[in-house]
C-alpha cells in the first residue's frame, strides 16, 4: 500500500538526500507537497533549495509552500551554514528554480489538507525544525487526530546532542514546537542522533554512489563532500552521519531499523540543556510512551537502499 506523505524540511545537503530517496521511491511512498521551515538556513533559501531539488529529480509538479520564517516563541533564529555552507546546498552547482512556489501559506496548507483529506490518510515527515507542524496543531488542534503518524529526524540521548552539549540541532532551533509535537497524542517515529550516526557516509559508500550515471547521484555525492568536511573533522570517524534520509528509508523499508515505544519529553527551560530529548528508553518512569524511539540500523541495507533509488532518478 502506498504511504502517502507530505514533507516538511529545511534543505540542507541531508534534507536534499531525504527528498530525493522520497521522489524516487513510488510505489511505497507518494509526496503529496513539501513545505519549508527555516533551520539549516533562513526561509527563503530553504523554499528555493525545497524547489532545486524537485527540479534536479524531474518533478517540477510537487507543490512546494513556505512555512514559518523562524521559531514559534520569542526566540532567535540558529542556522547552520558552518555545515551546509551559505546556500544550504553547497557542492554541487544547482541552477535556480523555475517553478513556482505556492502562494499559501505552509501552516494553512497543512490544516486544510489535512482537514479535507480522510483520517489517517497522510503521514508528516520532517525533516527540519518543527515549528510548521507544532503552529498548524496549535491553530487547529482537531488535525492532530487526522494524522496518520509523524516520522522525523530529531533529538538525541546516548549520542548526547550535536549543535550543545545535550540538544541536536532540530529541536534546538524551536524546542517549544518540538514539545508541542510530542505532547499532540500523534503516533511518532523518532530518528535521533542514536540512529543516524549509524550510516556513515564512508568513502566506499560515495564512491558507490559516484558509480551511478545519473544527474542526481553526481549531485548528491557533490553535496555530501561538501557537507561531511565538517562532521569529519568533528567526530574523526569514519564517514559523516546522514541525518534526514533515515525518515524516508524507514518509510520505505521500516524492516531495516528497530527500537522502542518510550516516552520523550522536550526540555524547554533550562539554559544548559534547553532543546534536549529526555528520552525514558530503559522505562524507569511512569511516564506513558508517546513515540517510537528507533535505536538500530541496518546501514548496509540502508546504502543498497539510496543507491538502487539514486539510479532510478534522472
Amino acid at each position: 500500500m502506498t504511504r502517502r506523505i507530505i514533507i516538511d524540511t529545511d534543505p540542507g545537503q541531508d534534507d536534499a538526500v531525504a527528498i530525493l530517496l522520497a521522489l524516487a521511491s513510488p510505489p511505497e511512498i507518494t509526496v503529496e507537497a513539501i513545505v519549508a521551515c527555516a533551520g539549516n538556513v533562513p526561509l527563503a533559501l530553504t523554499a528555493s533549495n525545497a524547489r532545486k531539488i524537485c527540479e534536479l529529480a524531474g518533478r517540477p509538479d510537487i507543490p512546494v509552500y513556505a512555512g514559518c520564517p523562524g521559531p514559534m516563541a520569542a526566540r532567535p533564529l540558529v542556522t547552520a551554514e558552518h555545515v551546509h555552507g551559505s546556500t544550504g546546498l553547497n557542492g554541487p552547482d544547482l541552477p535556480e528554480p523555475t517553478m513556482p512556489l505556492q502562494p499559501r501559506h505552509g501552516v494553512d496548507f497543512l490544516i486544510d489538507t489535512l482537514r479535507a483529506e480522510p483520517r489517517g490518510a497522510l503521514t508528516l515527515c520532517a525533516l527540519g525544525p518543527l515549528t510548521n507542524i507544532a503552529m498548524a496543531l496549535i491553530k487547529a488542534p482537531d488535525i492532530a487526530s487526522r494524522i496518520r503518524e509523524i516520522v522525523l529526524m530529531g533529538g538525541g540521548y546516548f549520542e548526547g546532542g550535536n549543535i550543545t552539549p545535550t540538544a541536536e540541532f532540530n529541536f534546538y532551533v524551536d524546542p517549544h514546537a518540538a514539545d508541542i509535537v510530542f505532547r499532540s497524542g500523534v503516533p511518532i517515529v523518532m530518528q535521533p542522533l542514536d540512529v543516524t550516526h549509524r550510516v556513515l557516509t564512508t568513502p566506499d559508500r560515495l564512491g558507490r554512489l559516484r558509480a551511478i550515471p545519473t544527474r542526481a547521484a553526481a549531485a548528491v555525492v557533490a553535496m555530501l563532500t561538501f557537507s561531511e568536511r565538517f562532521d569529519l573533522d568533528k567526530y574523526g570517524s569514519a564517514g559523516a552521519p546522514l541525518h534526514d534520509p533515515c525518515v524516508t528509508a524507514y518509510l520505505i523499508r521500516p524492516e531495516l531499523f528497530s527500537g522502542r515505544h518510550i516516552n520523550v519529553e522536550i526540555e524547554t527551560m533550562s539554559p544548559l540543556t534547553i532543546g534536549m530529548s529526555v528520552a525514558d528508553f530503559w522505562r524507569v518512569t511512569k511516564r506513558a510512551p508517546n513515540a517510537l524511539f528507533i535505536r538500530e540500523v541496518d546501514d548496509a541495507g540502508f546504502y543498497a537502499l539510496l543507491e538502487e533509488r539514486l539510479a532510478r532518478l534522472p
